[in-house]
């Protein structure tokens, strides 16, 4: 692993109504002399969206351009080599991207790509990087990953369908966009599935054995924040509020992330997306109850207090008793926002569970979990999450 951090440069995080018109000038600061937009063509096609509202910044401020708008949910190898295609052929100096995760995690992978070699199958891991990305900026879309300000690089092989990640401080862009005025008309479905995954990011660096007091704080206040907001956010996109919320939850988690990594949840999770294609805050939901139920062993006290973090009424029990009410209030917010319980729905099939325990161990994400697991331990959480009802 390398540890010369001497190349790092300061991130700034925008963050409130109409953060977004920031861009234009932000750029010009930067030398950003033509960007490539990373983006999909659902929010390239939104009326005075994301998008647009992306476009007008730069044009006022003069900023030049060409975009990418092939990113597709869990970012394939084949996005990031065409979005470095344009990038090239327009003769580009920087990159921003424009979406959730998957366009966040595209645009660090085609940074990627630009400078450290064409294979990014072969960075996989923990601070394999030797060179830095092209300045980044990102403009954040939706509550959920915190990609816009974490070093994770997730992306999906299509050909062995293996999800892998690429973990690294020159990922981290040098500026992000959280305009809370960007997402109220996120679908109900993204906004449940997006935010579960700000859940589980607050949740995971909590019991992760890399947690230390800063991370706790950032973890608790963004649990707190999501309890408060999610599902009225779910139910009411319009609530400016609820909405500002979930943006405060999502960063929180990320900073925290950043630091105290994450668990088994995001490594078995990335297997389910990488395999079936599926919403990645939805694998990450429908885990989250039972493989923390597993590793309550390992940190019952923490468990114990996760439990009334997320409200529940924990006089006069035993820590292991008030440790399984913290499993309960998981599933129950879960439940509350419409998630399926079992992997089922993503059409996950036993037969592929081994192969699939197998590489969540070697995942970036499993090295920080309370509990240290076999594979047949991790073929079993597959099994329950499958057979959950």
């Amino acid at each position: 692993m390398k540890e010369n951090f001497d190349f790092l440069m300061p991130s700034v995080n925008f963050f409130g109504k109409g953060v977004i018109k920031k861009i234009g000038d932000r750029a010009k600061m930067l030398n950003m002399n033509k960007p490539l937009i990373v983006t999909d063509k659902f929010l390239r096609g939104m009326e005075n969206g994301p998008v647009a509202q992306t476009l007008a910044s730069l044009d006022e401020a003069g900023v030049q351009y060409a975009i990418y708008d092939g990113v597709e949910p869990n970012p394939k190898v084949r996005n990031i080599e065409e979005a470095k295609q344009v990038y090239l052929d327009n003769n580009c100096d920087s990159i921003i991207t424009v979406g959730g995760g998957s366009a966040h995690d595209a645009g660090k992978g085609t940074g990627i790509i630009l400078t450290n070699g064409d294979d990014i199958t072969s960075l996989a891991g923990i601070e394999t990087l030797d060179n830095p990305l092209p300045p980044l900026m990102a403009v954040n879309t939706t509550a959920g990953t915190a990609s816009e300000l974490t070093r994770h690089c997730v992306i999906t092989n299509e050909e062995t369908k293996l999800k892998f990640v690429v973990v690294s401080w020159r990922n981290v862009p040098l500026v992000s966009f959280n305009d809370p005025m960007l997402m109220l008309d996120v679908p109900a479905s993204l906004t449940a599935a997006t935010g579960m995954d700000t859940f589980v990011q607050a949740i995971e660096p909590y019991v992760s054995t890399n947690r230390n007091e800063i991370t706790d704080g950032q973890c608790i206040e963004a649990i707190k924040l999501v309890e408060e907001s999610l599902r009225e956010a779910v139910a009411n996109g319009h609530n400016v509020e609820a909405r500002t919320k979930m943006v405060e939850a999502e960063m929180l988690g990320g900073m925290a992330f950043n630091n105290a990594d994450l668990g088994y949840v995001h490594a078995m999770a990335h297997q389910l997306g990488g395999q079936y294609d599926a919403p990645h805050g939805v694998c990450c939901a429908m885990l989250l109850p039972i493989v923390e139920k597993y590793n309550i062993i390992a940190a019952p006290e923490r468990f114990a207090e996760l439990a009334k973090i997320m409200g529940e009424n924990t006089d006069g029990l035993s820590t292991r008793d008030a440790a399984e009410l913290a499993i309960k209030a998981m599933r129950q917010l879960a439940d509350d926002v419409n998630i399926p319980r079992s992997i089922k729905a993503i059409g996950a099939k036993p037969e592929d569970f081994e192969m699939m325990a197998e590489n969540a161990l070697k995942d970036g994400n499993a090295f920080s979990n309370p509990r240290k697991g076999t594979k047949e331990e991790l073929v079993k959480l597959f099994q329950e999450a499958y057979d959950a009802e």
